[in-house]
């Protein structure tokens, strides 16, 4: 397949992504059945954000130039793609990557989600039967001649110890920081309450901890807040929040709450389901962030990735900072 083939049933994609269709539907609906973190309104959000930050013609073919992509790949490879599934469709940009680049992959989908992924790819193949050429999926993937995996720090040792002889990309636990001033808005508030409630603040681009000024009144915050009110009525989520809000108590921890989320003092930028993170910082000084770590995916606030924008990536915003593309272009 040729370079602008793929592109045209990229396009197609996100189209049938932002469609109604009945075999669609009732995708998505299976997803959420098998898992339960996987709401109808977080699956149509992660939907739409791929088909129109990803799956547009325009940045598709901008993408493609910007690293001059072969009009046809001469001499593919095949990449074994192990997919995280902490929020729907986690992986997709690691398969959008490879089949743009013209190499074949071999996926093994999270088990948790693993439905959304095989419908689109069925839906590729439907379009184009060549597709099947390019993607499949299996539980072993042997005689790769280069791995992308995502996962825990745990399971990345496992990654390294069997693929590191190879090529490869392997990615561990991260997370992301904002960084609040105290001057603002309630709009700025409620599109930072995007970043740390979508997707139960599930992926590594969710906001878990926040940098404020000493004597930062946090009312406001948590009035805005109460835009995910409606998580605390989901029972998976409220086990979380009460269990999280007793280890408060039983500990004799300062926290605050809305009642839906849990905010208190914490200096590790990884937290659990229902509960966000502070750490204080003195006016005019630069917060003392773990960004050198390695452990943070991105920073939100004024001069850095805008509120609201943090689960909203574009297809150069790489997972762990690492050039997916540039990696597959160099095999």
């Amino acid at each position: 397949m040729y370079l602008e083939q793929r592109i045209d049933l990229l396009a197609q994609l996100g189209e049938y992504c932002l469609s109604a269709a009945p075999a669609w539907e009732a995708a998505k609906k299976k997803a959420h059945v098998l898992n339960g973190w996987f709401i109808p309104e977080f699956i149509d959000e992660a939907v739409r954000q791929i088909a129109v930050n990803f799956l547009h013609r325009d940045k598709l073919e901008a993408w493609a130039n910007d690293y001059a992509l072969p009009a046809h790949q001469a001499a593919p490879r095949t990449v074994g793609l192990i997919m995280a599934g902490n929020i729907p469709l986690v992986g997709f940009h690691d398969l959008l990557s490879i089949f743009i680049s013209g190499h074949r992959q071999l996926i093994k989908p999270s088990g948790r989600d693993e439905v959304l992924i095989r419908h689109l790819v069925e839906k590729l193949i439907a379009a184009d039967t060549r597709v099947a050429d390019y993607i499949g999926f299996g539980d072993r993937l042997n005689g790769c001649d280069a791995y992308i995996a995502t996962g825990s720090n745990n399971s990345a040792r496992y990654f390294e110890y069997y693929f590191g002889k190879y090529p490869h990309l392997i990615r561990r636990n991260r997370t992301s920081v904002a960084i609040l001033t105290g001057e603002e808005s309630r709009a700025e508030l409620e599109a930072l309450a995007d970043d740390v409630s979508l997707y139960f603040g599930l992926g590594c681009r969710n906001v878990t901890q926040i940098a404020v000024p000493e004597n930062y009144d946090f009312l406001p915050l948590l009035e805005a807040f109460k835009k995910y009110q409606y998580l605390s009525d989901l029972t998976k989520y409220k086990h979380n929040y009460d269990y999280q809000l007793t280890l408060l108590i039983l500990n004799k921890k300062y926290y605050m709450t809305n009642g839906a989320i849990l905010l208190t003092g914490n200096e590790s930028p990884f937290s659990p389901i229902s509960v966000l993170h502070y750490v204080y910082y003195r006016p005019g000084e630069t917060p003392a962030l773990p960004e050198a770590s390695g452990e943070i995916q991105c920073l939100v606030g004024r001069g850095y990735v805008p509120f609201g924008m943090a689960q909203q990536p574009g297809l150069k915003d790489y997972a762990d900072g690492i050039d997916t593309l540039e990696f597959l272009r160099g095999l």
